[in-house]
């Protein structure tokens, strides 16, 4: 989930996770694809570029990343944002995924990655009742051990254990709870668990570390998962609460990467654990300097055969970070003195300029997305509790100049105005817009006569923390502009670090606090096709709140939650649509959150990079299957 450029993931962000097992997904996501191609998909870029490219990849060689903040988390089990996302795929791999393709539709159906193959009813992997399913593994994938040792169907288990640690739990942790049998009260157990040196990824010392690390696998390796079992070392077998036509959709999903043994010794996403990351895909983290680089080698362990969706012709992936401008990294991608951005999109002023010059290292890339959105802080005690009245949010409503943004960030040929907490491209889709203001540039008369009415003539003080890469200042300096047309007064205030989903708007006890009110996260959907539960359950479920939700503001409605619980039941795709669209109309009515932009992604390669293709859960490129020209 959704972050990051765009999401944490997604959204949980962002990122970053893909649906289709049946033909009729995969027809789904085609469809809608060709809803969301207007939008300057596919425009310019590596495309063009690469068909008049002949002859094998050329080996060797250090591709050079170059970008703004670190992850937020680097463990597979809580990474929640695109750019982990894209990092974690060099080194992590899933039963299923998904193929990065500059051609949407291609990235939208379900592959197998470890798994040997799709389970249908047809092959026996799915039961007739659609409760059972089981995944037989390849024999091929090897750890980057000492001897290397084959991945095995205990290690996914060990990494489904892990997902609700108290230490570093995951934000996609519902749509688990929500599916596997007995995953609820395992997740209910170990949360007793935490406690002084337990409920934190960080702690004092080694000793303390090598305690909390001591407990969290005692209590791992002495209780088990109803729902998901190793047969043996090569066969997986899940049962689930109830039908899902998504779940391998959710096995495609960073989470639910395998963990080896050796994850045992350490706090899961903690400083110990960030310097003895374990390698199953083609490269493995050979140094990391937290918020300023990583240095990744080719994983000596990892064969070609073994993998179907990436491949390795570099020899080093070099990531550079701390660089927070737009305008500098661009500058160092044309001209030649670094390759891709890891967390930054084509600045805006650029943007003119590569489009007349018709620049073929230019792109834009579709993945529909809520992004950025205005999240309101409920639990906030600041101004009397006032973001907590329905009233108060829906006069804000009216403040947001969306026509000035869509300019911000690079005009309609890369955004456009949202409205609908469910993006163009998701299922439960549908327009509306229930506070209309004209031609999408807002309407301060209107919200100062009804925040007035809720009890505020006086206006508000809203703290406002932003993220400090890419045009997120811009961003929040244009909104903090439209509220103060409305008498509202805001704080704002950088959040360096990796640290705005990490640690701001995603602890419940800062939002208590009043450490903050509004903010302008991105959500990016975890898989396309068939996937409406992967943006109002993370974003608006009321049942996900707690340490790492992805619920930033801490939004509960009963009504919401019980048309999700519907929606995932539904026994057809279109009867699940109508259930998500309700939902999302009762949020979007409530002002739970005020969604701003669909927005595409702006990406640029320097000239000597080949075989770009894209993945639009992690917002980036594929380092995998990058080569360089010589």
């Amino acid at each position: 989930m959704a972050a990051p450029a765009w999401r944490p993931a997604g959204g949980p962000r962002s990122p970053v996770p893909f649906p289709g097992h049946r033909t009729a997904a995969v027809v789904s996501g085609a469809a809608l694809f060709a809803g969301v191609a207007g939008l300057g998909a596919g425009c310019g870029g590596p495309d063009a570029a690469d068909a008049s490219r002949s002859g094998a990849p050329t080996d060797g060689g250090t591709l050079r990343v170059v970008g703004s903040s670190d992850v937020e988390h680097l463990d597979p089990a809580s990474a929640e944002s695109v750019g982990a996302r894209g990092l974690d795929r060099t080194f992590a791999r899933t039963l299923f995924g998904t193929l990065a393709s500059n051609v949407f539709a291609e990235t939208v159906p379900v592959r197998p990655d470890v798994a040997e193959r799709l389970p249908t009813r047809a092959n026996g992997g799915i039961s007739g009742d659609a409760l059972t399913y089981t995944v037989r593994l390849r024999g091929d994938v090897l750890w980057d051990t000492a001897p290397p040792r084959p991945v095995t169907a205990a290690d996914f288990v060990r990494g489904f254990k892990r997902l609700c640690n108290p230490a570093a739990p995951s934000a996609g942790l519902g749509y688990f709870t929500a599916t596997l049998r007995g995953m609820d009260a395992y997740c209910r157990g170990y949360a007793r668990l935490g406690g002084p040196g337990i409920g934190a990824a960080t702690s004092g010392s080694a000793a303390d570390d090598a305690r909390a690390a001591a407990a969290l696998a005692a209590y791992q390796n002495a209780h088990d998962i109803e729902g998901i079992r190793a047969a043996d070392d090569r066969t997986l077998v899940f049962r689930l609460v109830r039908p899902a036509s998504d779940f391998l959709s959710l096995l495609t999903l960073g989470y639910t990467a395998a963990a080896p043994r050796e994850y045992d010794a350490y706090v899961p996403d903690g400083p110990v654990f960030r310097r003895h990351t374990v390698s199953d895909g083609p490269y493995r983290i050979t140094q990391y300097r937290p918020g300023t680089s990583y240095l990744l080698t080719r994983n000596p362990a990892w064969r070609p055969g073994s993998d179907p969706l990436r491949e390795r012709h570099v020899d080093r992936i070099w990531i550079t970070l701390g660089q927070d401008s737009a305008e500098a990294v661009q500058q160092q991608l044309e001209s030649g003195s670094a390759d891709l951005a890891w967390d930054q999109p084509v600045p805006p002023s650029a943007l003119p300029r590569l489009r007349a010059a018709h620049d073929p290292r230019f792109a834009v890339r579709e993945a529909p997305s809520t992004s950025p959105y205005l999240v309101f802080n409920l639990r906030s005690p600041n101004n009397g509790h006032a973001l907590a009245d329905r009233d108060v949010r829906r006069a804000l409503a009216y403040a947001v100049d969306r026509s000035l943004l869509v300019k911000i960030v690079g005009g309609p040929a890369v955004a456009r105005p949202l409205h609908t907490v469910i993006p163009p491209g998701t299922t439960g889709y549908a327009p509306a817009d229930p506070f209309p203001t004209p031609g999408d540039s807002g309407d301060p008369a209107t919200c100062r006569r009804l925040l007035a009415a809720a009890g505020h003539p006086g206006g508000l003080t809203l703290r406002f923390p932003f993220r400090v890469n890419s045009v997120h200042r811009l961003i929040a300096e244009s909104l903090a502009q439209d509220l103060a047309g409305c008498g509202v007064r805001t704080v704002l205030f950088p959040d360096t670090g990796g640290g705005f989903y990490a640690r701001t708007i995603s602890d419940p006890a800062r939002g208590a606090a009043g450490h903050w009110d509004i903010a302008a996260p991105g959500w990016t959907p975890d898989w396309y096709g068939a996937n409406g539960r992967s943006v109002l359950l993370p974003l608006l479920s009321g049942r996900s709140l707690g340490a790492g939700s992805t619920n930033y503001g801490g939004y509960e409605n009963p009504q919401v939650d019980a048309l999700i619980d519907r929606a995932l039941t539904a026994t057809s795709e279109a009867r699940a649509a109508e259930l998500w669209r309700r939902a999302d109309r009762i949020a979007t009515q409530d002002a739970a959150i005020l969604p701003l932009l669909d927005r595409a992604h702006t990406v640029f390669m320097s000239s000597r990079v080949r075989n770009a293709r894209f993945l639009p859960t992690t917002a980036g490129y594929d380092y995998t299957r990058v080569y360089l020209a010589r």
